[in-house]
């Protein structure tokens, strides 16, 4: 039995349905910009997540630098991020001409750190961005202590549905940004994000800047980018987020049904959710001194795996010009050497699951 390590296609034949009439409307129309189905998605996700507003955009990056350019970030200020995320985070910030501040993340579920956020801070920073990794939600209420009326700015690309205390993750911080890349817990059919806030100057910003500075046609007071949420995205979004709570609920049972086949086994560590956090599992990561022969072996015998990041951003050549070698960032580094992402997704049989530890065991030698 191979397991891959995601599975679309099962996701895309529950709405595969729906979404054809959609879009034969849309063809029928040939309403591919905006209207009534942006207008509609945006405002479903926003109830969603429990957010005044919601903007959609044409992928996560741009959400991102988008919300950090709304709440003032500009060039050479600082933003802090932590070491562990996917490159974007730091790039989105680096568009701006601002500098990242990489910091550390804790040990036990490898979120970012608000002790070394606190010790980060200085005059010159303008934002932070806590990253909600793995289906997780960050600490936000202990940076807000630690960030003395610091913008909070949520990357919440990996926690669509997630909670914090009974909060949704992006709603926690001033404003928000999201993927809705394929492979997202609300994924689209190609690159898609959106920005979300209670406050309605910053949606407002992020909707002119989106398109090119302009609040009105041929009206540009400032200078922006084409970013936009088109309108066959938004149709196959509004399909997989009526079904997104289910699907969340099945990766937290494949969740467990993961803990109890792992957790038994030495030379494996299995993840679990902090106190406060009901968490959605966009990754399973577990972590083992020996994850290069797991991935390894797990790959040999067909079952998909991967690492989610194998290089933390301060160690990339991308970010050499930071000058913060090795040591900068001990549990990142340590954690980068370690962790390692199980197949994952709502489809997940339990058959398959019971061949993945049969792996997991067969390659650790228990």
């Amino acid at each position: 039995m191979t397991v891959p390590f995601v599975d679309l296609v099962a996701q895309h034949e529950e709405v595969a349905e729906e979404v054809g009439l959609g879009l034969q409307d849309v063809f029928a129309r040939a309403a591919f910009v905006g209207g009534a189905e942006v207008d509609a998605f945006e405002r479903e996700y926003a109830a969603y997540v429990g957010t005044a507003h919601c903007v959609g955009v044409g992928n996560g990056t741009d959400a991102l630098e988008l919300a950090l350019r709304a709440v003032g970030v500009t060039p050479g200020g600082e933003v802090i991020l932590p070491a562990n995320t996917f490159i974007a985070t730091a790039e989105a910030v680096s568009r701006i001409g601002a500098r990242p501040v990489v910091v550390d993340v804790d040990d036990e579920f490898l979120l970012i750190d608000p002790e070394q956020v606190a010790r980060a801070v200085t005059a010159r920073t303008q934002a932070i961005v806590p990253v909600h990794l793995f289906g997780q939600t960050a600490f936000v209420e202990r940076l807000q202590d630690a960030a003395g009326g610091i913008p909070i700015v949520e990357d919440a690309a990996q926690s669509q549905g997630a909670l914090r205390h009974g909060r949704p993750a992006g709603s926690l911080g001033l404003v928000s940004a999201t993927s809705f890349y394929p492979g997202k817990n609300l994924g689209a059919a190609g690159d898609a994000g959106s920005v979300m806030t209670d406050d309605p100057r910053i949606a407002e910003t992020v909707r002119v800047l989106a398109a090119h500075g302009s609040p009105r046609k041929y009206v540009h007071d400032v200078v922006g980018m084409n970013s936009r949420l088109d309108t066959i995205q938004a149709v196959y979004l509004r399909a997989k987020l009526s079904r997104l709570e289910k699907w969340n609920q099945l990766r937290r049972e494949a969740a467990a049904r993961y803990g109890q086949l792992l957790a038994p086994l030495p030379g494996v560590r299995v993840p679990h959710s902090a106190d406060g956090n009901h968490d959605v599992w966009h990754l399973y990561v577990v972590r083992s001194q020996h994850r290069d022969r797991l991935l390894t072996d797990l790959a040999a015998s067909g079952i998909g795996a991967g690492v989610h990041y194998p290089t933390p951003v301060h160690l990339t050549p991308a970010y050499a010009h930071l000058g913060l070698g090795a040591g900068t960032c001990p549990v990142a580094e340590q954690a980068a050497r370690e962790i390692l992402s199980l197949p994952m997704f709502p489809h997940l049989a339990s058959e398959q699951q019971e061949r993945v530890a049969a792996g997991v065991a067969a390659s650790l030698g228990s």
